[in-house]
This record gives C-alpha cells, structure tokens and sequence, in this order.
C-alpha cells in the first residue's frame, strides 16, 4: 500500500515528540545512574515511531494501555514530562503520586490505563476497557500495547478469543523489538511473524514497519476505522527495536554490536528529521530552537522532580481500595 502524504504539522509534531520521548530516556538514565530513580526502568530508546504514529491516527476519547516499558507511551498521550519524571523519583508529583514508579504510570485525564508490570497482564485489561465502551455506545477504541514476550502467555488467547465472540472494539498492538529480555522470538518460536498468532481465531491481523511514523499512523488508523464501524478487533505486530537493553540492569550482550548499528540507520527521529528538511518544512535553526526547547523541557522535568516531595505516609491508604473500617495515621 503506498503512503499517504502527511502534513507538514504532523512531521513536525512527530519529530518533536519522538525527540522529547528520546531526550527523557536519556536523561532517565543518567538520573537512574545517580540513584534519584530506583528500582526497574525500561527505556523507550529506538522504538518511539511505535507511540508517535498512534499519537497522530487517535481521536480524542480513545483508551491506551501497555506493558511495563510505558515512559514513551504516558509522553505521547499527553502526560506532561513534570509528572513522568516525578513519578519515576517516586515523588507526589508524579502521574500516579509517585507510588507507581517506572512501570505503572497512570492518568484518568489522559486516557492512560498503565502501565503494568505483569507480563501480558494488561492484554485482558484493554479488552475489558474496549468492552466498556462498547456497552456504553461510544465509537471510542482501546489500543493494547504488548511485547513479543507477553503473546507467549495464556491470557492473551482466553482474550482474542473473547473479543472475537464479542467483536470488541480493540487493537492488540505487539512491538515486537526482537527480545524478550534476552531472549529472541527465535528461540521461543517456530513463527517468526507473531501477527499469524491471530488466523486462529480469525481476527484481522496485519505486519507493520514500527520503525516509521508513517506506516503506523496509517495502519492505527486504519484499524481504529474498522473497530469503530463495528468491525471488531485487529492485531498488529509492529518490527521495531531497542537500542538499550531489556532495563537498566542489562548490559545486552547476547546480540552485536553490528546487529544495533544496522537498526540505527533507519532511526525513526533521523528519518523523520530528513524528511522535514527535504520538503523544506523548517529550517535547520527551527530545528534547533526545536532541540532546545526540548532540552529545556527534560531539564524542566528533572528540577521539578527534585522540589518535589515525597508521599506523606496517609498516601498508603488511598487510591488502594474502599473500606467500611478507615484506618487512622496519626
């Protein structure tokens, strides 16, 4: 299928929000070195076409939900970098009052559902979001974020099986960067192309570069079309890859160096880049002023992360459940 011609606006709002979800992963990572952030982080680095293309296909009202590498994500559903960043340090400032940390970020406002930390554990959540807004009779769509680690778990086919039977309004989104951990979809399976996982259940299904804005932009809205005409769930597998390893704690030595320089040269932020100065879009100063501002933004992030207190210890008992009993804190 050929591309679509996208506006001049569009690559300039996915060059600079791929080049913010590149500047804060980065800038988490020296932060994750100076021991402000602790615990699991799982960077976005290389795979940032895969949320900016979603970004621009999605309407307002659409629901999003993913694993546990969800920095990327909480960004392109506009999450401001402040509460991100404060979430990471574990401060109150942060998206989910600084109790999620890395891997469960969370916002109401932003249509955000997490975030999650379990293994495929979010995939029959998002069917349970498409259900709610089908039962409610909007034309909203749940996009279901996971990795080629979590399509080897059982719940994901109790969940293709019952949004086919109730032809729920649901993208099941695979990013397949490769590795599961460290561990290559080579060695786990016999089928390589993880979207054929879908013919048994006969649900829509398609192959995409997530290396490039524009093929995902069109497959997302392509797919959220047919879910909101009542044509029921697709499962894409987007290819795409991360240039850092599995988290902070893994010095990815079971792939080669030559194996990563080959993917960064189909850089998402590059391409894009080239293709604004190719059609003339900006300037390499507005380029620049872009770089800047995005620097500015992430450095923005990390101060207010820092004036940013912790949670008080009355913070344990909400958000957690409703009781009849209230505990006291004095």
């Amino acid at each position: 299928m050929a591309k679509a011609k996208q506006t001049k606006q569009t690559y300039i709002d996915w060059y600079r929000l791929m080049l913010l979800i590149r500047r804060f992963e980065e800038k988490s990572a020296q932060m994750y070195g100076q021991n402000k952030i602790r615990g699991f982080c799982h960077l976005y680095i290389g795979q940032e076409a895969v949320v900016a293309g979603l970004a621009s296909a999605k309407q307002d009202g659409d629901k999003v939900i993913t694993a546990y590498r969800d920095h990327g994500h909480a960004l392109a559903m506009g999450i401001s970098a402040n509460e991100v960043m404060a979430e990471l340090f574990g401060k109150i400032g942060g998206c989910s009052k600084g109790k999620g940390g890395s891997m469960h970020m969370f916002s109401n406002e932003h249509n955000f559902f997490g975030g999650h930390g379990i293994v495929g554990g979010q995939i029959p959540l998002g069917a349970g979001i498409a259900l709610a807004e089908q039962y409610k009779g909007t034309d909203n769509v749940c996009f279901c974020y996971m990795g080629d680690g979590a399509v080897r778990q059982g719940a994901l086919h109790e969940t293709f099986n019952m949004a086919m039977v109730w032809n729920l309004p649901v993208i099941f989104i695979c990013e397949n960067n490769n590795y599961a951990m460290g561990t290559s979809v080579e060695r786990t399976t016999n089928v390589t192309d993880i979207y054929k996982m879908a013919s048994s259940y006969e649900m829509n299904a398609e192959q995409v570069d997530g290396m490039s804005c524009e093929a995902v932009h069109e497959c997302m809205k392509r797919t959220a079309d047919r879910a909101r005409k009542g044509e029921g769930p697709t499962f894409v597998e987007l290819k795409t890859y991360r240039y850092r390893g599995h988290s902070m704690s893994d010095p990815a030595k079971y792939r080669t160096k030559d194996e990563v320089e080959a993917y960064k040269k189909v850089d998402p932020i590059e391409v894009v880049k080239e293709q604004i100065i190719k059609s003339n879009y900006l300037t390499e100063k507005q380029l620049e002023e872009i770089e800047e501002s995005v620097d500015a933004e992430v450095l923005a992030s990390v101060e207010f992360a820092d004036n940013s207190p912790f949670p008080g210890p009355e913070e344990i008992y909400t958000d957690v459940y409703e009781t009849a009993y209230p505990f006291i804190v004095d």
